[in-house]
């Protein structure tokens, strides 16, 4: 039987180290077997992220067909803007901060929310189009599938499913018009009401829709009527691949390491969680704190100003395995997440680990069941302390046959059903 073919839209993919590739990545190695054949549409080079070469050894399919289109990515020229050393990395927690002081930073930060629509990859469109028509000419497929933010990558998807008559399916990992990180920016009315649009004639022309959480597909349902009947959730979940290829663990540290890998945001700040370790730590606990990732100024202040520096190792960037083995050393892993509709993707690796979750989101619901149902930690407000985790962490039993269901085989899957739905 002949394999159908579909075109996966990301502006994220290998060597790429941002962690939006995996999941593309996850989903195109396994389509194969499962009756499809992917073409992946991506940029030319990604010069924000840092590159993770592990991701392309034995890990993307070399005989999936690469087609990448020229970006004009924004980042260098507000690297400029704001004299920043052309040595030293951007960080997404960095560009957005409100704790970066000067003028021309808060200028960037109003020209990105301002003047971007619908986002600062939104020069990377005529590019992907015009490279998307050409291979599509060429070689046709039956679907087309984005991935995003960036929600550009969406407004690619729909343009090429119309020009050649597939079924277009976008796939939002977070929120459009309100993404949390326009949280207590000022966006102009004009703006809003623009990106507003898009997301609305996005979604309406979708054969169907993709979200990966329950909270966020409950909510765009809500907001969009017409999404309803041709919705649906797949959680952002993990590999177990990898999990596999992880050696011995090495001896035992000493005393409690906490763990976050991720970024973590000034908006995400636990700041009654530095202030109970440092009480913690004044009782004789030996506690240590080290971030994988990138983490926000606000952040890096609060935890010195609760004494905790000394007891603090910034890791910065790690290759994806390397990230693996600092949660697998962990005692306990941090994860924040930033509203009622975010479920971290981080949360599902973090259940193949089988170590206790300190998780922190008000309202977080979703968060807080999937915890329950694995037994794997518990959840608190930003403004709870978290002493009664620290009471209970050794009672924990995680589930890791329970994290199974999460397992990106098993997503991929329910893809296809979606796929074969449309079709």
């Amino acid at each position: 039987m002949k394999k159908r073919r579909v075109m996966i839209v990301t502006y994220f993919w290998p060597p790429s180290g941002k962690a939006t590739a995996h999941w593309p990545v996850a989903m195109s190695r396994r389509l194969p077997n499962l009756g499809w054949e992917p073409v992946i549409l991506t940029i030319d080079k990604d010069t924000f992220a840092q590159q993770d070469l592990s991701l392309t050894e034995g890990v993307v399919d070399p005989s999936i067909r690469v087609i990448r289109a020229r970006s004009l990515e924004p980042f260098e020229t507000y690297r400029k803007f704001v004299g920043k050393d052309p040595s030293v990395p951007l960080t997404a927690s960095e560009v957005i901060s409100r704790e970066v002081g000067g003028i021309r930073h808060r200028i960037a930060i109003w020209i990105r929310m301002n003047l971007f629509v619908p986002d600062a990859r939104v020069g990377w469109y005529p590019n992907a189009v015009r490279a998307g028509h050409a291979a599509l000419t060429e070689n046709p497929v039956d679907a087309v599938l984005t991935v995003g933010p960036p929600h550009t990558v969406h407004l690619v998807g729909k343009t090429l499913a119309k020009r050649f008559g597939v079924p277009h399916i976008p796939v939002l990992i977070d929120p459009w018009v309100d993404i949390v990180y326009y949280r207590g920016f000022r966006r102009n009315p004009v703006t809003v009401f623009l990106d507003r649009a898009l997301e609305q004639s996005v979604l309406r022309s979708s054969a169907h829709a993709v979200f990966v959480t329950q909270t966020m597909r409950a909510d765009y349902s809500g907001k969009y009527s017409f999404l309803q009947g041709k919705s649906s959730v797949i959680y952002w979940g993990y590999d177990e691949e990898p999990f596999r290829r992880l050696s011995a663990p090495r001896k035992k540290q000493r005393g409690e390491v906490i763990v976050h890998a991720g970024n973590l945001f000034d908006y995400q700040n636990p700041a009654q969680l530095w202030k109970t370790i440092g009480k913690l730590v004044q009782r004789g606990r030996n506690i240590r704190l080290v971030f994988v990732g990138t983490v926000g100024p606000g952040v890096r202040a609060s935890i010195a100003e609760h004494g905790l520096e000394g007891r603090t190792d910034y890791r910065g960037f790690l290759p994806y395995e390397e990230m693996l083995k600092e949660l697998m050393h962990a005692t306990y892993l941090l994860v924040c997440a930033t509203e009622p509709r975010h479920v971290p993707g981080k949360l599902f690796e973090y259940l193949r680990t089988g170590k206790p979750i300190l998780a922190y989101g008000n309202d977080n619901r979703e968060v807080e069941d999937i915890l329950s149902e694995t037994g794997s930690g518990m959840l608190f407000p930003f403004s709870d302390g978290a002493e009664e985790f620290f009471r209970r962490a050794k009672r924990f039993r995680p589930d890791v046959n329970a994290a199974g269901r999460y397992e990106r085989g098993n997503l991929a899957g329910r893809l296809v059903e979606i796929l074969e739905t449309v079709v």
